[in-house]
């Protein structure tokens, strides 16, 4: 009498399955090109990135007789690097050092009747508004500008008073170089080129019913689609780790970057899922994944610039990756300072799942 076969575990097809996408990877030129391609250019931008800090700041200025002011700035400071740019009004100077409008980094808010104040010899205020790049020996020497432009006008001491009102975080004496700025955007990238090539991979499957004929078997659809998972999250989070290794950013908090590139990876997987689901060829995946690459890759590319992230750059999945990366290598963030930016990508990293498995489920279920 014949014994019955031997199933084999469910862990065991789901290995073998994963072990079928990296062969079915390893073996197209195009994304392995990609992938290859991608982390030496990546490396090699980093490490010729710039790695001082550029203190040369732009201030503006607002207030009756601003022109007088631009006057004695770019008569007296501008072998300081200082440049002055005059606005029309106090909102509009905010706005401009908040969203680093012109590359406008502080302001001088004076007050309508300032010179007339001074003049007459009456105590006024000005307001000195500033990002948190601005360092405060800056900020003091504006302050120390203005009232020697007072003491000019009046001929004498006058009691000036300021106020500082700054924007976002303030990093003063813990600026990071444009270097370190790339290290989260170098870090997306890569995830988001491993995102491409499961999406591909996905695609091809579909087209050629490769996926029918996996499931014909002992393997289950919930083993096909944890293969899927676990294939795509090793490919990225393997290439990122690998990238932060050849830029040295592994020195600080080890584990909970690495947390922050686990999630990560699971989340552009997720997305992959859906954009692999939708695809037929390079060109539709391409076009597919595009729809989520141009809006993920935005809060990466927001640390390029000055001034705090807007609320609707914050609602971004993959904002809470991004700023989790750059607090951990660049200000040494631990664990109780990221728990805001871990519960961000974990709850979209959930939601970018129910939405991918959903929708390969579905797309599997048409073949």
């Amino acid at each position: 009498m014949t014994a019955p076969a031997q199933v084999p575990s469910r862990l065991s097809i789901i290995a073998t399955i994963v072990q079928k996408d990296f062969k079915a990877f390893t073996r197209d030129r195009l994304y392995l090109f990609l992938s290859i391609l991608g982390l030496v250019a990546y490396v090699a931008i980093f490490w010729m990135l710039p790695n001082t800090v550029d203190e040369t700041v732009t201030i503006g200025a607002t207030g009756a007789g601003v022109q007088e002011l631009l006057a004695r700035a770019t008569g007296e400071d501008e072998a300081a690097g200082l440049d002055v740019v005059a606005f029309d009004s106090r909102e509009t100077l905010v706005t401009a050092v908040e969203e680093g409008d012109d590359d406008v980094a502080l302001g001088l808010a004076f007050p309508d009747d300032f010179f007339a104040s001074v003049a007459a010899g009456r105590p006024t205020t000005v307001t000195v508004v500033a990002t948190a790049e601005v360092p405060a020996e800056l900020r003091s020497a504006m302050e120390s500008f203005v009232r020697e432009a007072a003491f000019a006008i009046a001929g004498s001491p006058l009691p000036v008073e300021f106020q500082e009102e700054i924007l976002g975080v303030d990093r003063v004496g813990n600026q990071v170089t444009l270097r370190e700025q790339f290290r989260p955007l170098l870090a997306f990238l890569v995830l988001l080129i491993e995102m491409l090539s499961l999406a591909g991979l996905l695609a091809s499957e579909m087209q050629s019913r490769t996926v029918t004929a996996v499931i014909t078997t002992p393997a289950r659809l919930s083993d096909f689609l944890t293969a899927k998972v676990v294939f795509g999250a090793s490919l990225a989070f393997g290439q990122v780790v690998l990238l932060l290794l050849a830029i040295r950013s592994l020195d600080q908090q080890p584990v909970l970057l690495l947390t922050f590139l686990l999630l990560g990876s699971l989340m552009v997987t997720a997305f992959a899922l859906v954009a692999g689901s939708y695809g037929k060829d390079f060109i539709s995946v391409l076009f597919t994944s595009l729809i989520f690459l141009i809006p993920m890759m935005i809060p990466a590319f927001s640390l390029l610039f000055p001034g705090s992230a807007s609320s609707w750059v914050q609602a971004i999945p993959t904002y809470g990756l991004v700023q989790g990366i750059v607090e951990v290598t660049s200000y040494g963030a631990g664990w109780a300072d990221s728990l805001s930016n871990l519960g961000m990508v974990a709850g979209w990293t959930v939601v970018a799942f129910v939405f991918g498995l959903g929708t390969l489920r579905r797309k599997v279920h048409s073949l």
